[in-house]
C-alpha cells in the first residue's frame, strides 16, 4: 500500500502536538501564565495531570511514578486542589469550560474517593456549561468500584493503554494484562455510560512480529473500541532510563516497523475504521470520525482531538498548558510543584510565548496533519520547496497555487513534511522519535 522511502525516514521528528515544541521552550516571565488565565474568553478546556500508576511500564516516556507511598499521593493531590483553586480566581467572568480530561500516569492509580474529590472541586470551583468528560485508565488497576465513579463524574470518553495482547510482548514492556482483565474493563466502562472508548495500541514493540499485531487489532476490533491510537514505540533509553530494561536487539528494524504501520492502517481501515491523521482511527459514528469528516480535527496535547478551544489550561506537575500566544509547562519535579501550589502559586513558569510566525507556522503544521492540505503563504512556500523536492518526484505530495497536499502515498510521511515547516528545527539539537 505504501512505498517504503528509507531516506526520508532518517530524520527522527516530533510528534507536533504543539509548535512550538516542548523542545523549543524556555524560561518564562513572571506572571505570564496568570495573565494568559485571566484573559482567557469563551470556551476554555481543562486538563488534570495524575503523575502515578500501580505499576510502572518499562516502554513508558511519561513523566510518572509509582502510587504505593501514600503520603507523595496525598500531598500530591492537596496541591492540586489549591491549584484548581487558584486557576479559577483567575479565570474571567464569561469564560466556560466545555472540556475536562484527566490524563497521567494512570488517573485510576488514586482512590475513585479521591478522584471524585477532584471532580467535586471542579464543580465547586469552575464556571462549567455541559462540558465533556474524558479520561486515561490502566485497565490493570480498575474495578468496580472505578466504574461505579467513572458513572458518577459523567465521564463519557475514556482510553485504555493496551497497547499489545501479545503476552510475550507484554512480558518484555513490563505490562502483563490478560483478555479477560481488558474485556472486564470494556464492561465495567459501557456500564458507567462510557460512549467512546479509545484503545491505545503500539507496533515495533521487543519481540513483536506481523502475527502478534493482527491479532492485537482482532482483539481491539471484537471489543469494540470506538476509537484506535496505532503508536510506533520510541526506543530512546537515553531520555528514558527504564528503557534499558528493553535490549535493542529485540526490536524491530526501520523497515520492518514501517510494514507494521502499512498493516495496521489496512487492516483498520478494511474493517470500518476511518483514518484520522496519521495514527488515530475511529468508527464513523464516534465524534473523532465525524470531526475529521466536516474539518473539525484539531491537534493539541493529548493528540488528535474534536476539541475547538484555542484555550487549554493543564493543571498537575508537567502539565502543559496552551493558548493562542503561550504556551506554559508547570513545574517537572513533584516536590517544587507541591511547595509553589501551597503558597497559592501557579508554577508554570517554562514555556514559550507564540508570535505571528509562531501561529502562521503551526497552522500550517496543524492543517497538514489534520486535514493532509494547507494553505501556504507564499513565503513559506518558497522557503521550503527545495526540501519538498524529494516529496514531489515521488508523488507524496503535491502543489497546487498556494495548496499544499498529502497524497495516500505520503501520509507516513505526513511528520516529516510538516517538520519542513518547522523554524525552531534548524537550532534546536535534540532527539525526537522515528516518524515511524
Amino acid at each position: 500500500m505504501w512505498t517504503y522511502h528509507p531516506d526520508l525516514l532518517e530524520r527522527a521528528v516530533p510528534r507536533y502536538t504543539s509548535y512550538p515544541t516542548a523542545a523549543d521552550f524556555g524560561p518564562l516571565e513572571q506572571g505570564a501564565i496568570e495573565r494568559a488565565i485571566a484573559g482567557a474568553a469563551g470556551d476554555v478546556s481543562i486538563y488534570l495531570h495524575i503523575p502515578f500508576c500501580e505499576m510502572i511500564c518499562y516502554y513508558c516516556g511519561c513523566n510518572t511514578g509509582a502510587a504505593g507511598k501514600r503520603t507523595r499521593v496525598e500531598t500530591y493531590l492537596t496541591a492540586l486542589h489549591q491549584e484548581l483553586a487558584t486557576v479559577a480566581s483567575l479565570l474571567p467572568a464569561g469564560a466556560r469550560v466545555r472540556r475536562i480530561a484527566f490524563g497521567g500516569g494512570s488517573p485510576n492509580a488514586i482512590l475513585p474517593a479521591e478522584f471524585l474529590a477532584l471532580v467535586d472541586a471542579l464543580h465547586a470551583h469552575f464556571p462549567l456549561y455541559a462540558p465533556e468528560w474524558s479520561i486515561e485508565l490502566d485497565p490493570r488497576s480498575m474495578n468496580p468500584a472505578w466504574g461505579r465513579a467513572i458513572g458518577e463524574a459523567g465521564i463519557t470518553r475514556a482510553s485504555m493503554g493496551v497497547q499489545t495482547f501479545a503476552p510475550h510482548c507484554q512480558k518484555a514492556i513490563g505490562r502483563e494484562q490478560s483478555p479477560l482483565l481488558i474485556s472486564r474493563s470494556v464492561e465495567w466502562l459501557r456500564a458507567a455510560g462510557v460512549t467512546s472508548l479509545n484503545f491505545d495500541l503500539m507496533y515495533g514493540l521487543p519481540h513483536q512480529d506481523a502475527a502478534d499485531l493482527e491479532d492485537t487489532l482482532e482483539h481491539t476490533r471484537l471489543m469494540g473500541a470506538d476509537r484506535i491510537a496505532l503508536f510506533g514505540y520510541a526506543h530512546v533509553p537515553h531520555m528514558v532510563p527504564r528503557q534499558k530494561m528493553i535490549p535493542q536487539e529485540t526490536l524491530a528494524g526501520a523497515a520492518e516497523r514501517f510494514a507494521m504501520a502499512a498493516q495496521g492502517y489496512a487492516y483498520l481501515t478494511d474493517h470500518g475504521y476511518r483514518p484520522i491523521g496519521f495514527d488515530h482511527f475511529a468508527l464513523p459514528h464516534d465524534p473523532m470520525a465525524e470531526a475529521a469528516r466536516t474539518g473539525r480535527l484539531r491537534r493539541n496535547f493529548q493528540g488528535f482531538t474534536d476539541d475547538g478551544s484555542d484555550v487549554l489550561i493543564g493543571m498537575g506537575s508537567t502539565a502543559i498548558s496552551g493558548f493562542p500566544g503561550l504556551i506554559a509547562q508547570n513545574e517537572k519535579n513533584n516536590g517544587r510543584y507541591r511547595m509553589l501550589s501551597s503558597q497559592g502559586r501557579l508554577s508554570a513558569t517554562h514555556g514559550i510565548i507564540r508570535n505571528r510566525e509562531d501561529q502562521l507556522r503551526g497552522g500550517v503544521i496543524e492543517h497538514l496533519l489534520c486535514e493532509g492540505h494547507a494553505a501556504i503563504a507564499p513565503c513559506l512556500l518558497g522557503e521550503v520547496r527545495a526540501r519538498l523536492a524529494p516529496f514531489l518526484e515521488r508523488d507524496l505530495v503535491r502543489i497546487a497555487g498556494n495548496d499544499l497536499a498529502i497524497t495516500p502515498e505520503g501520509l507516513p510521511y505526513a511528520r516529516v513534511i510538516a517538520s519542513l515547516f518547522d523554524a525552531y528545527r534548524k537550532f534546536t539539537q535534540r532527539s525526537f522519535s522515528s516518524a515511524i
